[in-house]
């Protein structure tokens, strides 16, 4: 067995892990990070942008809301069912880490939202390729990474910390693996603990909040993020908070199919259920969290958005929605795009002449269908949708001649919770008595969101990562001073 000794031990690179060794070590401190990937990054890779309140960017801009304000509309958004303190630790520290990656190399464009509704926190990060998208934070992750070297930070790459070692009540170190199967034992005054959930454990997902991945629920699966860190904690005597999924909607395996596709089957048709009843107003759409909750209570937590001919043609010209991570305006090639995607053999996407045929492609109830459709058809002509008040320039009628169909289903960015902690970050006992030596930070312990991710504010899992991560790396600096 080899051995290693550190003041402090992270566990996991990405941006929580990162930011917590870049915090410690620069405190002065030495630092070991385990990473159980051949890379650094994690979920961090994947990304676009964390969270950001009074940063100067928002500032510069005058773009609400204040540390204030943004606290008051979290915690009214989840009823009061977080964890206050750590929810304002965290929105007022979230400005500063803008400024503190900055400092590192990190360059942001300005603050979006991501539908209209939402306010203007999600700090978007600049990627080599100067435009911004999906994994463009893996750039900030790069830059984290030489940071933390620079620093003298020690990160051992495809060496999977296996256990927590506990002393006297305390943490004194980890027992890894390393890349020959020998164990690594490191010692060190402070462990933390940034393993980014259960995001791609279809075990814990189902054990924990009841979704069956690949059945009904299609979430972003990243290699390795599979509840390490969450169940070494509790072996350690950590208490297991509530868990849940970070709950959005899509076609399954919607990274496959052209982007004009996807967003095509994003706007604001008829949505309904295997019943063939409408559930939402579709104007709602925009907002996946609220669209992933309703779709979640249907009948095999799935649901249908249909249009016709006439309003595949209006959407060759203009979509009435666009979001920033696929910034497409129209239905480009709509026929043969269509035909791509059926040609591939793809299962959630159908076209039929009918809606008898629709129904027996589908699996959707006929009479429900039919009535659906004539009374929406109903409400656009009078220009009111008596059923859920959606907006009269969004009730286009369905009459066929064809219809095209997308299926959609609960996904997820990952996991959430597992992991108490304090507005410090220590992480707390069954008894909710601090574990000395012990912290935990981004996803293993964000519990913050009560019942659905506060997309009203968006950027927010990456900008708890990133600033319960610095969080961590500073309090656990400072603990082992004293220790």
């Amino acid at each position: 067995m080899s051995k290693l000794d550190s003041d402090i031990i992270v566990i996991a690179s990405g941006p929580a892990g990162m930011a917590a060794a870049i915090s410690a070590a620069q405190g002065g401190v030495r630092v070991i990070v385990f990473e159980k990937a051949a890379t650094t990054g994690g979920t961090g890779n994947m990304g676009m942008g964390p969270l950001g309140i009074e940063s100067r960017h928002t500032r510069a801009k005058q773009f609400k809301p204040t540390r204030d304000e943004a606290f008051e509309i979290f915690m009214d958004y989840t009823h009061w069912r977080a964890d206050a303190r750590l929810v304002r630790a965290y929105l007022n520290k979230s400005g500063d880490t803008i400024h503190w990656l900055e400092d590192l190399g990190v360059e942001f464009v300005e603050p979006a939202s991501y539908f209209p509704t939402a306010y203007p926190t999600w700090h978007l990060i600049k990627p080599a390729t100067g435009r911004p998208g999906p994994m463009a934070s893996g750039t900030m992750m790069k830059i984290m990474t030489e940071k933390a070297k620079e620093l003298g930070v020690q990160i051992m790459l495809q060496t999977p910390v296996r256990k927590l070692v506990k002393k006297d009540g305390k943490i004194t170190g980890i027992i890894a693996e390393d890349q020959s199967g020998n164990d690594v034992e490191a010692s060190a005054k402070a462990v933390i603990i940034a393993t980014g959930g259960f995001g791609n454990n279809p075990q814990m997902i189902k054990k924990y909040t009841g979704y069956d991945v690949g059945k009904d629920m299609h979430p972003f699966r990243i290699p390795g993020i599979e509840g390490d860190g969450i169940r070494m904690a509790w072996e350690a005597g950590a208490a297991a908070t509530d868990m849940s999924m970070e709950m959005i909607y899509l076609m399954p395996d919607n990274m496959s199919l052209p982007p004009q596709v996807h967003e095509a089957f994003r706007q604001p048709h008829l949505l309904v259920n295997l019943l063939g009843q409408r559930f939402m107003n579709e104007a709602v759409m925009p907002n996946a969290t609220f669209t992933g909750n309703a779709i979640a209570i249907q009948k095999d937590r799935c649901a249908f958005l249909f249009f016709d001919e006439n309003i595949k043609k209006q959407m060759e010209t203009d979509f009435d929605f666009r979001n920033i991570v696929f910034p497409i305006t129209r239905f480009e090639n709509s026929d043969q795009a269509i035909q791509d995607v059926l040609g591939q053999g793809y299962g959630h996407l159908f076209v039929a002449d009918s809606l008898e045929e629709l129904a027996e492609k589908t699996g959707i109830h006929f009479d429900g269908l039919k009535q659906t459709v004539e009374e929406y058809n109903q409400f656009c002509e009078k220009g009111y949708d008596e059923l859920f008040n959606k907006p009269h320039r969004y009730l286009r009628p369905i009459k066929g001649p064809k219809y095209y169909v997308g299926r959609h289903f609960p996904s997820a960015y990952g996991s959430l919770g597992g992991i108490k902690i304090n507005d410090r970050t220590e992480v707390l006992d069954k008894k909710w008595e601090v574990i000395p030596g012990l912290y935990a930070a981004g996803t293993d312990a964000c519990t913050i969101y009560g019942d659905s991710y506060v997309f009203v504010l968006p950027g927010n899992t990456m900008g708890f990562a990133l600033n319960t991560g610095r969080m961590a790396g500073e309090n656990a600096a400072e603990y082992i001073k004293t220790a």
